[in-house]
């Protein structure tokens, strides 16, 4: 399964999604990543379908506020953001400041929960997106999930493929995979 799993894009998932035992599931699995310390530095938030539109004036409102010279098409690109697939989890990076462990390792731990979202999302014969972008890194976003030092890790959407899913090219082996040379 690892081998063919494969990221959809969101604007092209449709449902059904998830249902919320499926998803409670799948986010027992996500949270199963390596945690040095046993921290739990990373939240999940979902944004259900009833509350995409709020979301969507978040969004507007957000991008607005921190790029007033925005023509009207970017910000209802910013806007279509919040209604992509029928499922979106909002995870938070959430370390824990007064712990021994790096932050940089509880950062990782919570990239690691994105990736096993869409793992798991996999296995349970779903297709699964990974995005970041402006959205992830804007205060007033970010403010509307958690608080400094949370971040946003990712904004990862499940659903069902609208079509076949192309495989992309993978990188050579032999540039990313080599022997340690002394």
């Amino acid at each position: 399964m690892l081998a063919t799993r494969r990221s959809g894009k969101p604007r092209d998932m449709v449902a059904p999604g998830p249902d919320a035992a499926q998803l409670a599931e799948i986010v027992a699995i996500a949270a199963r990543v390596p945690d040095h310390g046993k921290l739990a530095p990373w939240r999940f938030v979902t944004v259900d379908a009833d509350q995409r539109d709020d979301f969507a004036a978040l969004l507007r409102a957000a991008y607005r506020a921190e790029k007033p010279d925005a023509a009207e098409g970017e910000i209802e690109l910013a806007e279509a953001f919040a209604r992509q697939a029928p499922t979106m989890i909002v995870v938070l990076s959430s370390p824990a400041s007064n712990s021994k462990i790096p932050v940089w390792e509880q950062e990782l731990s919570a990239g690691a929960a994105c990736m096993q979202l869409l793992n798991a999302a996999t296995a349970h014969g779903f297709v699964g997106g990974w995005l970041t972008g402006w959205a992830s890194v804007s205060p007033h976003v970010r403010d509307a999930f958690g608080r400094a030092p949370e971040r946003v890790a990712g904004f990862v959407f499940i659903g069902s493929p609208s079509r076949a899913l192309d495989e992309r090219p993978r990188p050579d082996l032999s540039a990313v995979f080599t022997r340690w040379q002394v």
